[in-house]
């Protein structure tokens, strides 16, 4: 008996020292995500990589208040050139809500993309490189030659090029977006963004931001399943946006809801001017509540004259209870000024 057992555990230990990465390798766990969000988990081989990749990061907060004015350099008639690079991608895993995972496609790296800003007259480029797996293209609303208005002119994936060169106007708000059919599969997964042109005039002074109105449909049957201001449903209501008191306020709106009609947007205890497009500085409103078809946008100003939580939201309510709603936290400047000059009596020992 004991000669039998001798056998048995040197045979067992004979495995363990000639296949040791076998059997490592049986229980190491890939994690990766289907096409309708589903979480797997397998110690098998994973045969498709794009679902493998780590789940991209978005910052809807960093990304409210950051424009990319480009590379700045002088041309001979002494107007400015303003150079961006942009690429295209189509195999990112977004978060989008606590265990919903969405295949975003983007640009440089972000759903919105970058904002593009730039002064009217300035000329703009636009590196353009398309390193997805299908084509996609850059089409800009405002005013350009045919040649670059991005829908005939597609860019190929694995890395296709192409430049955008024009100029900057009129000033405005415009939103930016992929061109290629079908239009709407590239609209919804996120390839959009926001092209602000500043008067050459300039505007007052303010707290700016902006708004980009967006959906995800997240079962691909063309409706939207979530709804948001800068495509994190509920984010700006458990991350409140802070402003100050008696400070104004001005936000650049634009909505890219897709399978929907129209979307509005509703803020509380305050009026707000508004300027359709932005296109002119007097503006059209005085109003609490705007409603947008696809793709229109405008300019809002405000000023919140008493400190307090004030709701943002769409006023359509299947939006807002799918997402779409802020908050908006006002700090009484006047307090915080007092504050600052008072200084804190326990830093010198008082």
């Amino acid at each position: 008996m004991m000669i039998f057992s001798l056998i048995a555990v040197t045979a067992i230990s004979s495995i363990f020292v000639i296949f040791p990465e076998v059997t490592q390798a049986q229980t190491e766990e890939n994690v990766f995500v289907t096409h309708n969000g589903k979480v797997v988990k397998t110690t098998g081989e994973v045969i498709d990589p794009l679902y493998a990749e780590a789940t991209m990061e978005f910052d809807p907060m960093e990304y409210l208040r950051d424009f990319d004015y480009g590379k700045t350099s002088p041309l001979p008639d002494g107007t400015t050139l303003r150079e961006y690079t942009i690429v295209a991608e189509d195999d990112k895993i977004m978060e989008v809500s606590p265990g919903v995972f969405y295949n975003a496609w983007t640009f440089n790296g972000s759903v919105p993309g970058p904002t593009i800003r730039a002064t009217e007259g300035d000329t703009v480029k636009i590196n353009f490189i398309n390193n997805g797996s299908k084509q996609h293209t850059m089409h800009f609303h405002g005013i350009h030659p045919a040649e670059m208005d991005g829908v005939f002119e597609v860019v190929g994936g694995e890395g296709g090029q192409f430049t955008y060169e024009f100029i900057a106007g009129p000033a405005g708000v415009h939103p930016y977006h992929c061109h290629v059919m079908p239009l709407e599969e590239h609209i919804v997964h996120g390839l959009y963004g926001v092209f602000i042109v500043d008067p050459k005039e300039g505007r007052e002074p303010a707290d700016e931001m902006v708004m980009v109105l967006n959906g995800l449909d997240t079962d691909f049957d063309t409706e939207n399943n979530f709804y948001a201001a800068n495509t994190i449903p509920f984010y700006y209501q458990h991350h409140p946006i802070q402003i100050n008191t008696n400070e104004l306020i001005r936000i650049y709106v634009v909505n890219m809801v897709e399978f929907d009609p129209i979307n509005n947007l509703h803020l509380h205890g305050n009026l707000y001017k508004y300027y359709p497009t932005g296109t002119d500085l007097v503006p059209s409103f005085y109003t609490d509540m705007i409603t947008l078809s696809q793709t229109e946008r405008g300019i809002m100003e405000f000023e919140y004259q008493y400190p307090g939580k004030y709701l943002f939201h769409a006023h359509k309510v299947e939006f807002s209870e799918k997402g779409w709603v802020g908050i908006f936290l006002v700090s009484d400047s006047e307090q915080e000024t007092l504050s600052l000059t008072a200084g804190d009596p326990n830093e010198y020992g008082t």
